[in-house]
């Protein structure tokens, strides 16, 4: 299984980004998908996840109602759209995988290399 996030960058505060997570090697449509996070110095941080058909998704406190999740199991990709960010949403963001519907990382068996957001003036 390869996961590949793309679409990070630097981004003024109040902007926007959308992250991008492309699936190989695994049915996508059959498994679970979560974004979790990472800054400096931090623990890993649960962002959210969607279940495998897209119907659902759960979000961390931190970033519920600017941050939406979406999946198009067609292309084999997973979607992270980060609206009103905030310096302190700086951090590397990965993607990863899951039979399980959890927010512990613990249950995510594969994971991408991550894509660094930066939100700086």
């Amino acid at each position: 299984v390869q996961l590949v996030e793309s679409g990070g960058g630097l981004v003024q505060p109040g902007g926007s980004l959308r992250l991008s997570c492309a699936a190989s090697g695994v049915i996508f449509s059959s498994i679970n998908m979560g974004w979790f996070r990472q800054a400096p110095g931090k623990e890993r941080e649960f962002v959210g996840f969607i279940n495998w058909s897209g119907i659902n998704t759960v979000y961390g406190d931190s970033v519920k109602g600017r941050f939406t999740i979406s999946r198009d199991n067609a292309k084999n990709t997973m979607y992270l759209q980060m609206n009103s960010l905030k310096p302190e949403d700086t951090a590397v963001y990965y993607c990863a995988a899951s039979q399980m519907f959890s927010s512990s990382q613990y249950q995510y068996r594969f994971w991408g290399r991550g894509t660094q957001v930066t939100v700086s003036s």
